[in-house]
């Protein structure tokens, strides 16, 4: 074993490894053979505490010694004997320019260099001061370079942070409620006085200036002598109380004021005095009157058990001496309970230990503190609450205690977990939508791919990768554009984002992918580039996607190329996306040429005459907005000049939600069609007549049939009801034969027996009639608040009549039903006509269910019957009948299906009923089973409000008195009506003239008789009817005042359901006490 050459003894563990290593195998060999120079430096490293590194040679090898190893961090022991710029090459560009000028002969110093280093696998900003001496051989020439150095990095920081804190207390100074001021040297300049301090002396300019010139009016008060003493002694001066006259307001008279201060004398790190420290306050107020004192802390108690948080104060002990109200609110503690240390007991268990030692601890320092901690309710939840306190100091510097706060942050940390979730959330997302983060550093040129982007380039998931593995893995048509996009994402000069779809060759097993990248560069304040970050993702499977996309288009296009029709398709601007070749050839012009042109602009922006066709008037361009399809025929001009017509369909492109994203128009020339139209029409205007009017009787015919769908219900109404209706006319008939009969025979006392039962059966006639036009639509409709429950009940004995004796009737009836705003005509109707279907269902008999109950319909409920959630009301009819298959229950609800026999069904019952339920807001479902019966439900929403009670029956003795010369003109072509009609009006008063046709009522509105109201029949002889008779009055009488009577529907007397003002109607038959009030009614309105 040979023995180390001497220089190379001791070092340490430094010393160790060199002796160790294999030198000849190096540029330097055997050591033996070192530069004398060489071996002299080397030796004074090795025995040097002193960081140092030496680099020799021209292949730049480094020697460091155990000073020195701790600065090349994770690369020690690897970095000795190896060149330089492997070692350093992070930073190299700093280091190398240094290095190069110790070569050349100039020596390099400095006292702080920066680097951004990755000596431990992360980069890390470092600090060094060092100096490169270089070193020459014999013959005079540079051979190395020698450095002592020392790095500094923890100095800077502890710089950095002490500049921090002198900023903070700076802030904390000009802050303080107190006045501070800084004096420097032995004439007291003013070196620094925070807020308080200018306020004191009326914001003087006083920086920078002595205190004599600065405050001359305190001369002669002795404390410019005080600060000279301190200075001059270097003991500190503490006053209290002390008077001062000072000048408070620019340009006013000086003031006294009383103040508390210290004077404490500054040292250097030598221990001479500097300058002397001012910190007081102004205690004017203090020393001027305790009661102003007294009001304060009252009005500071009245604050704090006010103040929105808990508050509380400590004495110097730490004993708490006072909580204000919202402590006790919120804890449910008591006085006693919390003074002391009693609030602690009020801190959760768990955090009742170490608050409670962090609390005595800052007490001990006095020193300010916060703390968070969970705090009992007064119900016994724990809240998380943060707990911020001050000291409190006496005027003479005494320790007091503290003044805190505590406030409730249970939302603040429930967000801060909810913003973890978040984070958390997007993780997932990240990962579950198989995207993969990279990560380039381009100083260090180190690549960070996770396994999901190597799999990306066919690498396994532990495989180095670099930026050539990247470059490599691109196929050979896509790496110029993508490398080149890459690196000018990078470059300080461009910094443009890297967006680029290519092409990867797999390095294994050589399969072609698609992926998508987005990334950009992150650059410092200088312009350097920092990292390069971005995202990948695997688009092969929509690649293939959008490669059948294209061919299918390209199939497409074939298709259309070859259509005849003409076809353009507009994009969400109705600019011209595409058009096929027939689209070429009609309007003259190319693809290339309208293509991002808007048609109109194109084929369609003048008429014949010459005039400009606003767009916003185009039939073809509404097709978009309104989201429907419009056809018809327009004008489009030729290139050429020329005007041709066409025939068009402009069709709306919706996207899966519906809304429309573009337009498809088919048009073709149709100036052929319209001459051999024009021919046709001329040859046959006989045969155009035969067609209209044709087409007119099958308009008539297929109004009748949907009328006769009305009245079909009727017509099942009144098989059942004729027998009630014979029964009450004989009612009628008999009572009045027997009044007659008792009369003549002068039996007067049963005379109101046979009144009454004529007046009874008269009005239950009355009743079934109104019922009868209400179910055939020949009344006036509105939606009204409806009780379901009475409707039913009101219906029920009808709808036995109508479904016969050999099904059974059952009603249930919900408790606390609902109400619904409805028409309760329709409903009425709807139900009839639901009672009938299941009726015909049942041929043999059976079983019908009306069934209401109010509903609660969540969202999947809702959702089930194409609802919005919320409150319904259900009407639910159910028979034991046939049943209906699902094929039958799909067109149920189409107009004219019906599975009825012919001339049996009209199939709009189920149509209607589905279309009134519908715009009442409602649903319509079918439950059913073939052969086991069938179920009709009505959603109806709930309607929040009462239902409509029916009108009290009047009473003829109130009926109101005429005044005097009230004339009434009754026109009816029935002398019974007009008979009853004027002996009621006489009997109140009223001057009644009767008419019995129109014009006769007309020549009485003509004269100058007194006429207050008009009655009037609506069906009259004479060739007019009741409302022409009133509208000729009118133009005599402008402020005539009509009631129609009919025996009709209101509609039918007012015209669709227009009633000019002024104008009522009242059916027949009327209680003449209604008569009487309403015509009393319309003559009082003025």
């Amino acid at each position: 074993m040979t023995t180390a050459p001497s220089f190379l003894a001791g070092g340490g563990a430094a010393g160790a490894l060199m002796r160790g290593l294999d030198w000849a195998a190096t540029p330097l060999g055997p050591p033996e053979t070192w530069p004398a120079a060489l071996k002299t430096l080397v030796g004074v490293m090795l025995g040097s505490q002193q960081p140092m590194l030496i680099v020799w040679g021209e292949a730049h090898v480094t020697l460091y010694n155990d000073g020195y190893a701790p600065m090349c961090g994770a690369r020690h022991p690897k970095a000795l004997g190896r060149p330089f710029d492997e070692v350093w090459h992070d930073i190299w560009d700093q280091v190398e320019p240094i290095l190069s000028r110790a070569y050349a002969g100039e020596a390099t110093h400095m006292e702080d260099i920066t680097f951004t280093m990755h000596r431990n696998g992360y980069p890390e900003e470092t600090h060094f001061a060092f100096g490169y001496t270089p070193v020459r051989g014999e013959d005079g020439t540079v051979a190395g370079m020698f450095c002592a150095c020392s790095e500094t990095t923890a100095a800077v920081r502890a710089g950095r942070q002490m500049q921090a804190e002198r900023e903070r207390f700076a802030r904390l100074f000009e802050q303080a409620p107190s006045f501070v001021a800084v004096l420097d040297g032995p004439h007291h300049v003013f070196a620094f006085a925070n807020a308080a301090y200018r306020g004191l002396v009326a914001h003087r300019d006083i920086l920078g200036k002595p205190v004599r010139a600065a405050l001359p009016e305190v001369e002669g008060q002795g404390f410019f002598e005080l600060l000279d003493e301190v200075y001059a002694t270097g003991r500190s001066h503490t006053a209290h109380g002390a008077p001062v006259t000072l000048l408070r307001v620019p340009g006013g008279v000086p003031e006294q004021r009383f103040l508390d201060f210290v004077y404490q004398p500054m040292r250097d790190a030598s221990g001479t005095i500097t300058g002397v420290f001012v910190d007081g306050s102004d205690v004017t107020e203090r020393i001027t009157g305790n009661a102003a004192l007294a009001e304060s802390e009252a009005r500071f108690r009245t604050m704090a058990d006010d103040a929105p948080v808990m508050m509380w104060v400590t004495d110097a002990d730490g004993a708490c001496q006072y909580l204000n109200r919202r402590w006790y609110e919120f804890t449910g503690q008591t006085e006693a309970q919390a003074l002391g240390l009693g609030w602690l007991e009020a801190v959760h268990p768990d955090d009742r230990g170490w608050s409670g030692e962090t609390f005595l601890t800052a007490n001990a320092r006095h020193e300010g503190f916060s703390l968070e901690y969970r705090l009992r309710r007064r119900d016994g939840a724990y809240r998380w609450a943060i707990d911020t306190a001050s000291p409190r100091f006496a005027a003479d510097g005494r320790f007091l205690g503290y003044i805190g706060s505590v406030v409730d942050i249970e939302e603040r940390r429930a967000a801060e977990l909810a913003l973890a979730e978040s984070e958390e959330r997007l993780r997932l997302a990240v990962e579950s939508g198989e995207i993969g983060l990279w990560d380039f550093d381009p100083r260090a040129g180190t690549l960070f791919w996770p396994p999901r982007i190597k799999a990306m380039f066919g690498l396994a998931p532990e495989a180095d990768v670099t930026l050539e593995d990247f470059s490599e893995g691109l196929h050979p048509d896509d790496r110029a554009r993508v490398t080149a996009a890459f690196a000018a994402a990078l470059d300080p000069g461009t910094r443009a984002f890297y967006d680029e779809e290519f092409r990867t060759v797999g390095g294994a097993d050589g399969t072609i992918r698609w992926v998508a990248a987005k990334g950009r560069g992150v650059f410092d304040a200088e312009g350097h580039c920092l990292r390069g970050v971005g995202s990948a993702i695997d688009i092969t499977a929509r690649k293939a996607t959008e490669e059948r996309l294209v061919e299918a288009t390209r199939r497409l296009d074939a298709v259309l190329d070859n259509a005849t029709q003409a076809i353009f398709m507009m994009d969400e601007r109705q600019h011209c996306a595409y058009m096929n070749r027939a689209a070429e050839r009609l309007t003259g012009y190319t693809l290339e040429e309208t293509r991002g042109q808007a048609l109109h602009d194109v084929v369609h922006h003048t008429r014949p005459d010459g005039s400009p066709y606003p767009l916003h008037e185009c039939p073809i361009d509404q097709a978009f907005p309104e989201n429907n399809q419009e056809q018809g025929e327009e004008i489009f001009v030729h290139r050429d000049g020329s005007f041709y017509p066409v025939a068009f369909t402009a069709s709306p492109i919706r996207d899966e939600g519906g809304a429309p994203i573009g337009t498809v128009i088919e048009a073709r020339n149709i100036e052929a069609e319209l001459r051999a139209k024009a021919q046709l029409e001329a040859f046959n205007a006989s045969l155009e007549q035969q067609v209209a009017a044709r087409t007119a009787e099958l308009m008539r015919t297929e109004e009748a049939l949907r009328q006769s769908q009305k009245m079909e219900a009727v017509g099942q109404l009144t098989g059942g009801l004729a027998h009630d209706f014979n029964n009450l006319l004989t009612g009628i008939t008999g009572s009045l034969e027997l009044l007659q009969t008792r009369l003549a025979q002068g039996r007067l006392t049963e005379i109101d027996r046979y009144v009454n039962a004529a007046q009874g059966a008269a009005k239950r006639a009355a009743a079934l009639t109104h019922r009868l036009l209400a179910f055939s639509r020949r009344q006036t409709l509105d939606p009204k608040p409806t009780d379901v429950n009475r409707l039913v009940m009101g219906m029920e004995e009808l709808l036995r009549r109508t479904i016969g004796p050999s099904i059974t009737l059952e009603v249930v009836a919900a408790g606390g039903l609902w109400s619904v705003l409805v028409d309760p005509s329709q409903l009425e109707n709807a139900l009839l006509n639901l009672c009938i279907n299941a009726r015909d269902a049942m041929p043999d008999g059976g079983r019908i269910t009306i069934e209401t109950a109010n509903r609660w319909l969540d969202d999947r409920g809702a959702r089930e019957r194409d609802l919005d959630p919320g409150q319904y009301l259900s009407l639910c009819v159910t028979d034991t009948g046939t049943g209906m298959s699902p094929d039958v229950i799909a067109k149920a609800f189409d107009p004219f299906f019906t599975t009825k026999p012919i001339g049996q069904g009209t199939g709009l019952g189920l149509s209607m009923i589905y279309g009134f339920v519908r715009q009442s807001g409602g649903q319509v479902r079918i439950y059913s089973e073939v052969g086991q019966g069938t179920t009709m439900c009505l959603y109806l929403p709930r309607h929040y409000g009462a239902a409509e009670e029916p009108d009290p029956a009047p009473d003829l003795a109130a009926a109101p008195r005429a005044e005097q010369g009230e004339t009434v003109l009754i026109v009816d072509d029935e002398p019974t009506v007009r008979m009853l009609v004027t002996e009621v009006l006489e009997d109140l008063g009223y001057t009644a003239i009767e008419a019995a046709d129109g014009p006769s009522g007309l020549k009485v509105l003509q004269s100058d008789v007194r006429i207050d109201l008009l009655v009037t029949d609506v069906g009259l002889p004479g060739g007019m009817n009741g409302r022409q008779v009133a509208d000729a009055g009118r133009v005599l009488r402008p402020e005539l005042k009509v009631l129609f009577i009919t025996g009709y529907a209101e509609n039918a007397a007012v015209g669709n359901g227009h009633l000019e003002p002024g104008m009522q109607v009242i059916t027949k038959p009327f209680v003449m006490e209604v008569l009487a009030g309403r015509i009393k009614e319309m003559i009082s309105s003025g």
